[in-house]
Parts: C-alpha cells; sequence; structure tokens
C-alpha cells in the first residue's frame, strides 16, 4: 500500500504480519493531546446540549430569574404566593442548614421550576406559531396585517443567537394528510396522464381504498405519527435508499460542480490543501453548532438534523438492507490516487494542520511513483456496483486482519478525497461537450476511482478544478495483500458499473438569455416558470405527458426531508396543449400559464406544508406489509414511472456571494442520474438575476431520450415563455 507520513509520533503500517504501531516518547504526548482534546469536545457538547435543552430561554436568564426571587425575599415579599414556604417545609431537616438557608433553598427551587415552566411555555407557544402555514398564500411583497402579527409573534418566542439545532424541539411534527384529500389530489394528478377508461379504473380502485382498506392503514399510521418524531423519514431512509439493492453510482448518488468560469489555482495539491482545510473549518462549526439554522425570510426556522451525518459517515454494505455508520469525529481522510489508497492525518499535536501544510502532504502523494498494489487500482469498483456482491465480499475478505483494519481506515475517513488524473472544466474547442465530460467524471468517473459509499468524495482534478460526489442515504487502504483473493468480485462489479456508467448520457449547459431578473418581471415564480417550460420542452421532445416528480423540502417539520411536487397537472397540459395550437392566440396562452402557474405553486406549498401525495401513500404502503395485507391501489400507485424527475438546487447563502462585482464566481451547480431508464433527469440552478444551468440526464440504451435535443428543447421552451409576455431580449 502506498502511504503518506506526516510528522506524528504514530506511523500507520500494513505489513504480511500485521499492523504496526511503533511507539516513541512523543506518542505519550500525542495520547495526552488527543485526551485532551476529546475532554474539551465533551464539554463542548454538553455545553450545547444545555443551551439547546432550554433555547429559546438561555441559562443566564436564570441567573437573573433566581437573583430577583433571593432579592424579593430579602425584601421580606413573596411572589411565589407562600409556594416557597411550602417548598421549604419539604426540604430534608439538616443541622447542616440554618433556616435562611432552607429559605434560600427554597426560593432557588421555586425559581427553577418557574424558569423551567417558562421555557416550556415559550417552546410551545413557538411550535404553535410555526404550525401555521398560511402566509405561503399570500403573494409575494403583499403581506397582510394578520401575517405580519403573526411574524412579530415568531420572533418574540424565537430567541436571539440559535444554535444549529435550538430550534429542533420546537419544530412542530410532520401531519399525517386525511386519505380522502391524498386519495382526491392522487386522481387529479394521473388524470391528464389516464385516457377515460384507465382513469375510471384507477378512481374505482383508489375509492374502494378509501373506504375499505385505507382507514385502518390510516389508524397505525396516525398513531405513528403521535409517537415517532416525523412518520415518514426513518421509513424513507430504510426503503428508498438503505434496501435498495442496484449500485449507489447513477442511480442513487448525485454530484455538485466548482465554479464555472473561475479556477482558484491550477495546482492540485495547492486547491486539494486548501479545500480540505476549509471543510474541515466547516466541520468544526457544525461540532461546534456554530453554523445558524437555516432560516426562510430570516426568521422561520427550518430542520438541521441532516447536518449531523455529514462528515465521518459511511453507508455500510448488507446483504438484504445497508446501515450507515457514523462517527463522532474522525482524525484522518482517505485518497486515492492513480490506483493507491492513501491515508493523510488532519491533526499535529492537536492542531489542525494548515493549508499549506496539507498541500504538502497531497504533493507527496502525487510525487510517490509506486505502483498500485495487485487489486488494489480497481478496489473501489466494489461499492459502484450491485450492493449484495459487495455486502457478500465484505463479509468473506475484509472481516478480520489487516483487510479489516485497512478497510476501517477508508470508512472511518472524515471523508474520501479522489486526486483525479484528468484534467476538467471548460476546456477545449467545445465547452459545452467539455462540461457534459466535466458532469459524467464528476457522477462516475472511471467507476472505481471514488468511494461511493462515504457520505461524500471530494475531487481535485489535475487542473486545479474540484467537485463532490455525495451518497443520498444520509447524506487507508481497503486492502494490501492477499487481495486476489477477492479479484471476481471487484471485477463482477467494475463489469456492473462500467456498463451503467457508459449508458449515462449527460448534457450541462448554461443558459444566459435571462434568468431571475426577467421571470420576476413576469410576476410568476421562477421555479413555476421553469417547470412549465421543462412540461412543454418534454412535450415537444416525446409528444406526450408525462409522470413528473419534482423535489421539495418538508424541513419545516422535524426531522423532514423531501415531498414529491406532481409537476404535470390538468392545468400546466392545457397550457401545454395551447401553445402546440396555431389556433390559440398570445392572450389564451398567457392566461392558461398564470394559472397552471398557479396551480404549481398551490401544489408546492401543498408539499412544503405535509399536504402532499406521495409520502403519505408510500407510508401505507409500508404499513400494509407489515400487516401482510395488499392493496392493488397502493401497488400501481408505486409502481408508475417517473418519466421526469426534476430538482432545484437552491443557493441557501446567497449573501457570502458578490455576483454583482464578482461574476465570474458561479458554480454549476450539480446533478443526478435519470429515475426511469426511458426518462430524463433534470437538474437546474438559478444563479443571480440574469443565469440559470441546466444537468440533463438519460439514458443512451433508450430509444425515446437524448440529453443533448431534450437541452435544445428546454432552451427553445424558456425562449416561446419570454416571447409570452413580450420580454426584450439582451
Amino acid at each position: 500500500m502506498a502511504e503518506a507520513h506526516q510528522a506524528v509520533a504514530f506511523q500507520f503500517t500494513v505489513s504480511p504480519e500485521g499492523v504496526d504501531l511503533r511507539l516513541s516518547h512523543a506518542a505519550l504526548k500525542q495520547v495526552y493531546l488527543a485526551g485532551l482534546r476529546s475532554w474539551k469536545k465533551k464539554i463542548t457538547r454538553l455545553r450545547n446540549s444545555l443551551v439547546t435543552g432550554v433555547f429559546p430561554a438561555s441559562p443566564a436568564s436564570w441567573l437573573v430569574m433566581a437573583a430577583a426571587i433571593l432579592a424579593s425575599q430579602a425584601s421580606r415579599l413573596d411572589p411565589s404566593m407562600g409556594l416557597i414556604g411550602k417548598i421549604k417545609e419539604h426540604l430534608p431537616a439538616s443541622a447542616y442548614l440554618s433556616e435562611p438557608a432552607r429559605a434560600g433553598l427554597g426560593a432557588l427551587a421555586f425559581a427553577t421550576l418557574l424558569w423551567l415552566g417558562l421555557v416550556v411555555t415559550m417552546r410551545g407557544a413557538l411550535r404553535a406559531l410555526l404550525c401555521y402555514h398560511g402566509w405561503m398564500d399570500e403573494e409575494h411583497g403583499h403581506t397582510s396585517h394578520a401575517t405580519k402579527f403573526w411574524l412579530a409573534l415568531v420572533k418574540i418566542f424565537a430567541g436571539r443567537r440559535p444554535m444549529l439545532y435550538s430550534y429542533q424541539a420546537s419544530l412542530p411534527r410532520l401531519p399525517v394528510p386525511p386519505i380522502r384529500d391524498t386519495v382526491q389530489r392522487y386522481l387529479e394528478s394521473v388524470r391528464p396522464l389516464l385516457s377515460d377508461s384507465h382513469f375510471q379504473r384507477a378512481a374505482a380502485l383508489a375509492r374502494d381504498f378509501e373506504r375499505s382498506l385505507g382507514p385502518r392503514l390510516q389508524w397505525y399510521l396516525t398513531l405513528k405519527s403521535w409517537w415517532a418524531t416525523n412518520y415518514v423519514s426513518d421509513w424513507w431512509e430504510e426503503y428508498v435508499y438503505l434496501r435498495s439493492r442496484g449500485p449507489l453510482m447513477v442511480n442513487s448518488n448525485y454530484y455538485a460542480m466548482d465554479f464555472l468560469y473561475v479556477t482558484p489555482t491550477p495546482l492540485q495539491a495547492a486547491r486539494a490543501g486548501n479545500v480540505v482545510h476549509a471543510l474541515l473549518l466547516y466541520r468544526r462549526l457544525l461540532n461546534r453548532e456554530e453554523i445558524k439554522p437555516l432560516m426562510i425570510q430570516g426568521t422561520l426556522p427550518m430542520c438541521s438534523a441532516q447536518y449531523e451525518r455529514m462528515f465521518n459517515t459511511t453507508r455500510v454494505p448488507g446483504v438484504e438492507a445497508d446501515s450507515l455508520q457514523h462517527r463522532r469525529d474522525s482524525r484522518h481522510v482517505a485518497v486515492f490516487h492513480a490506483g493507491r489508497f492513501f491515508r493523510v492525518g488532519l491533526y499535529h499535536g492537536g492542531r489542525l494542520l494548515g493549508p499549506r501544510e496539507l498541500q504538502a502532504q497531497f504533493q507527496r502523494i502525487l510525487d510517490d511513483p509506486a505502483p498500485p498494489a495487485p487489486g488494489e487500482e480497481t478496489l473501489a469498483a466494489l461499492t459502484a456496483g450491485p450492493r449484495e456482491p459487495w455486502a457478500r465480499a465484505r463479509r468473506t475478505y475484509f472481516g478480520s486482519g489487516r483487510n479489516q483494519e485497512s478497510l476501517r481506515v477508508v470508512e472511518q475517513a472524515a471523508f474520501f478525497v479522489t486526486l483525479d488524473t484528468t484534467e476538467q472544466g471548460l476546456l477545449g474547442p467545445d465547452p459545452g461537450r467539455a462540461l457534459d465530460r466535466y458532469a459524467k467524471a464528476l457522477l462516475h468517473g472511471q467507476c472505481y476511482d471514488r468511494w461511493f459509499d462515504k457520505s461524500f468524495t471530494l475531487i481535485v482534478f489535475r487542473n486545479g478544478k474540484i467537485g463532490l460526489n455525495a451518497e443520498h442515504s444520509w447524506a487507508d487502504a481497503p486492502v494490501m495483500g492477499h487481495l486476489w483473493e477477492c479479484q471476481r468480485v471487484i471485477q463482477g462489479s467494475l463489469r456492473a458499473a462500467q456498463a451503467l456508467a457508459d449508458d449515462v448520457d449527460f448534457h450541462t449547459f448554461a443558459f444566459k438569455d435571462f434568468g431571475k431578473g426577467l421571470i420576476k418581471k413576469c410576476r410568476t415564480s421562477p421555479d413555476g416558470f421553469i417547470q412549465l417550460a421543462l412540461q412543454l420542452a418534454h412535450f415537444r421532445d416525446k409528444g406526450k405527458f408525462c409522470l413528473t416528480y419534482e423535489a421539495a423540502m418538508t424541513r419545516l417539520f422535524r426531522e423532514g426531508r423531501t415531498e414529491t411536487v406532481r409537476s404535470c397537472s390538468i392545468e400546466s397540459c392545457s397550457f401545454v396543449r395551447a401553445m402546440t395550437d396555431s389556433s390559440q392566440s398570445a392572450a389564451q396562452r398567457l392566461a392558461l400559464f398564470r394559472v397552471a402557474a398557479a396551480k404549481h405553486q398551490a401544489l408546492y406549498r401543498r408539499a412544503m406544508t405535509g399536504a402532499g401525495i406521495d409520502r403519505h401513500l408510500f407510508c401505507l404502503y409500508v404499513v400494509s406489509k407489515y400487516l401482510g395485507v395488499d392493496s392493488p391501489f397502493l401497488r400501481e400507485v408505486l409502481s408508475e414511472p417517473w418519466g421526469l424527475s426534476t430538482s432545484q438546487t437552491p443557493i441557501q447563502q446567497l449573501q457570502i456571494f458578490d455576483l454583482k462585482n464578482h461574476p465570474d464566481y458561479i458554480s454549476c451547480g450539480g446533478g443526478f442520474g435519470p429515475v426511469d431508464d426511458n426518462g430524463y433527469g433534470v437538474s437546474y440552478i438559478i444563479i443571480g438575476e440574469d443565469l440559470i444551468t441546466f444537468h440533463v440526464s438519460c439514458k443512451f440504451s433508450s430509444p425515446e431520450t437524448d440529453a443533448h435535443r431534450f437541452g435544445a428543447n428546454i432552451r427553445t421552451a424558456l425562449l416561446d415563455l419570454r416571447a409570452l409576455f413580450n420580454m426584450p431580449t439582451k
């Protein structure tokens, strides 16, 4: 195994005899510093738990209240109306406690009870306030007096200087929608996709389910919603992600790109050192909970639970289901370069290494001429292929000895780093094709040069460009000697992964004709505008409508993740038909656009506020499986293919980007693979006022799809919508 050492006392060495730890006098110092660092973290976590546990109050407020009660006692006033005296009577008798001391203890006990009561009251009031979602129905810029009063109350009860997890206990639980509403909304969503006869059959199945089996399943689901923090999230994580047996690569993992036009440095080791250091500083802020929770309109908190497993997390393969392994801390990263695995420590003397020190370590790896050990180069292909072969290989070949120790180095790393041997970005005479190659490199690479099980892999290309490949479910050297024992399994996983990667058709492009600025002048939401353009583009591309998936966050609720917006609606189909019908006037088309855009906004609001369709139906299906009952309605609903899967990548920290003065410092966002073999995957990011970037994916093997053709249809559809509003061109 190739290895990168730092100037520390412990050297990790894998040899035929096993793992060798060489102990020196400096090692004792390292042990002491590690223990000291560990205790500092424990104290920090304890302090954070205390502060978060009483939020929106603060420990200091208890001191103020206790001082006020004691002062009133000294002034012979009794704010407790006799309760302090009652408490004093129940204190145990002791010769060491004088009467004034007993009175003081009684006052402190009363102050504590009063303070805790106020904490519970404030938290309950905030939770009740956050259950209100009527503000979403109001037109942007026209806030009613009732909503302004509600926002004022939220600010009063929300407290000051929140930490990352301060609002978790105050967030409301995700509600279970009534079955009647869900069934009705489902039928409404599929009406434009089905013929009259097929729709009548679907309606009959749905109504029968609503009357017979549905109420029984709903009872169990309601019971779970009372008992569990979130009635969806644990089942969604387990059954949609962890129990999936297909490859994570392409099917589940997604990617994120670097700046589009700027590369801070072309030096690969320097870029790696700076980015790794920045990620570790971010991890430190997460550990200390010093990152402010994401707030809508700067007032309404969103759930922060998903941040916890961003670092130090690995998905561990299982035969029937995977599991997530998360560590509180990790002091190293695992690095892959030119077929070799390295372990790079992140601390020296208890101090986090700086960017230049990390750069030196990465440069040593780049300069290391040692060849890969037999089988080492393609080992990570195990994480790219189907899950069951990887699980069985892990159990057979990685269960003990040096193989287990080496694998542990990767799985316990803070994250995985690939020093890629290729160059990516806007290169060559055809920048468009270069972006497509860049996207494919991030999504799957060579199928064996990313550890797809890690929470994320940082990819640093030879010319300094970077990107991320992230495992979706959370969200050194795996084996050295005697690796030939599982060569056949590795090659099998690699062949399956390469076949999947070769089948992915990707098209990434920047749409520069207009962006959010012009869309807002049309008095419609940018997301609704783009979704209607996608519906128009898809109809022109395939000549038909399809079931459309758009991801919406449900993080207004505790432990909320996502819900589906079924963007293909009766209203959107009417608008698209009008756009392809020459007999329709511009005024008629515009009117239908307004109706369709309003419908999309209503669907999005429902999804965000817990009144969506798909997560409810999914959980009802899980309950039916636990009860051993079959529902033809639920079976058909969950087997319907998503012909168009879409997602907007939000810029959540726009305040740190000065796009006006530095327009080149923009990211292309990220993307994902197609959900259906004959469908499209589309990710888009609205950047500033004048740019939208799209990532379109499909499969070469499908005769129905072509990523570049669909990209061209998206461009045309956006321009047609601009013309509909008579907006000027640049």
